[in-house]
C-alpha cells in the first residue's frame, strides 16, 4: 500500500509543479474547489520549432509518422532535461503544444525561507534558458541529420494559474501576457527571439538587443519588438561560468548566426568540428582545418513570417 501512495505521488508531482502538487496533498481529497494563483509579473516563454510541420509525413518507410514523433519527442526531453539544471529551476513547464514548447518563470509562491526574485532576474533566466534551448537543437540536428529551426517569444506581466479538470488535472496560465507572449512565437522570425518592449526595457542592461520595428499582432494592433541576440559581454549570470564548456560561447554574444547543419545533400566545407561551424567572432583564433567528407546543408533562411 505504501509503495501505491509513493507511486501516485511521484506521478502528481510529475503532472503539476510541486508547490500545486503539495496543495492537493495537503487539502481535503473532497474539496474539488478550483485551484488558481495570481502572479503580478512572470516570463512566459513560447519556442516553436517552426520547420517540424514540413518534416512530419507519413509514409510505410517511417512508420506512418511514428519515427517523426519519435525525434520530436526526444528534442523535448532533450528541452525537459535541460530544465533541470540548478540554474533554471524557477522555470516551470507548462506544456507543450504540437511542436510548440511553452514555458513560464516567476510561478513559485515566495515563502519566508525564500526570498523573492525580481521580474529582472526572472526574464534573465528565461532568455538564457531559451539561448540554451538553440544549442539544445543545433546539437540534435548535427546527430540526426536535420535542419530543424527554434522560433522563440517572450513576454512579461501578469497572469492567473490553475488546475483545470478532475480527470487528468492540467496546470496552466491564462491572460493577456500569455497570448502576447504567444504572439511574440507566431509573429517571430526563424532563429530569433522576438521579445516585447516591456520585457526589452527590464533586460536592456544585460543583453544585446536589434529593434525590430512595428510589428501587425492578432487582438494588440501594432506593437514595437525586439530581436535578443545575445548576453552583453562582462554580464553573465553567475552560472554561466559553470555552463561556459558545455555551451557554445558565441551564441551568448552574437546574433544567432545559424551555421550549416549536418546531411547528405550538399559538398561539406572544410571545419574541424560541428561548433566552429558558425561564423568567427573578431578575433577568434582559427582553427586547424579539415579533409572530412561530411557533407553539409545551409540552414533554412531566416525569412520574415
Amino acid at each position: 500500500m505504501e509503495k501505491v501512495k509513493l507511486d501516485n505521488k511521484r506521478i502528481l508531482f510529475n503532472l503539476l509543479p510541486a508547490h500545486v502538487a503539495q496543495h492537493f496533498l495537503m487539502s481535503n481529497p473532497r474539496n474539488m474547489d478550483l485551484y488558481y494563483q495570481s502572479y503580478a509579473q512572470v516570463g512566459v516563454l513560447f519556442a516553436s520549432i517552426a520547420n517540424f510541420n514540413d518534416f512530419y509525413i507519413e509514409l510505410d518507410g517511417n512508420n506512418m509518422g511514428v519515427e517523426c514523433l519519435r525525434l520530436l519527442n526526444e528534442i523535448i526531453a532533450d528541452f525537459d532535461e535541460l530544465m533541470d539544471k540548478e540554474c533554471y529551476k524557477d522555470i516551470e513547464k507548462i506544456k507543450t503544444i504540437g511542436s510548440t514548447y511553452m514555458a513560464a518563470v516567476g510561478l513559485v509562491p515566495t515563502t519566508a525561507s525564500k526570498v523573492k526574485k525580481s521580474i529582472t532576474s526572472h526574464l534573465c533566466t528565461v532568455s538564457d534558458f531559451a539561448i540554451e534551448m538553440f544549442d539544445v537543437l543545433d546539437a540534435i540536428n548535427y546527430q540526426s541529420y536535420n535542419d530543424f529551426v527554434l522560433r522563440v517569444g517572450i513576454n512579461s506581466g501578469p497572469v492567473v494559474a490553475g488546475v483545470i479538470g478532475a480527470r487528468r488535472p492540467q496546470y496552466d496560465i491564462w491572460g493577456n501576457t500569455v497570448n502576447v507572449a504567444s504572439r511574440m512565437d507566431s509573429t517571430g522570425v526563424q532563429g530569433k527571439i522576438q521579445v516585447t518592449e516591456d520585457v526589452y526595457r527590464l533586460i536592456t542592461d544585460h543583453y544585446d538587443f536589434e529593434c525590430r520595428g512595428q510589428v501587425s499582432v492578432k487582438g494588440k494592433g501594432q506593437m514595437l519588438t525586439y530581436f535578443l541576440k545575445g548576453r552583453r559581454p562582462g554580464s553573465r549570470p553567475a552560472h554561466s561560468q559553470q555552463q561556459q564548456q558545455q555551451t557554445n560561447p558565441e551564441r551568448r554574444s552574437i546574433a544567432f548566426n545559424h551555421g550549416s547543419v549536418c546531411t547528405r545533400l550538399s559538398p561539406a566545407p572544410t571545419v574541424t568540428s560541428y561548433a566552429t561551424m558558425r561564423t568567427a567572432s573578431p578575433g577568434t583564433t582559427k582553427p586547424t582545418t579539415s579533409t572530412s567528407t561530411t557533407r553539409y546543408l545551409p540552414s533554412a533562411p531566416m525569412a520574415m513570417v
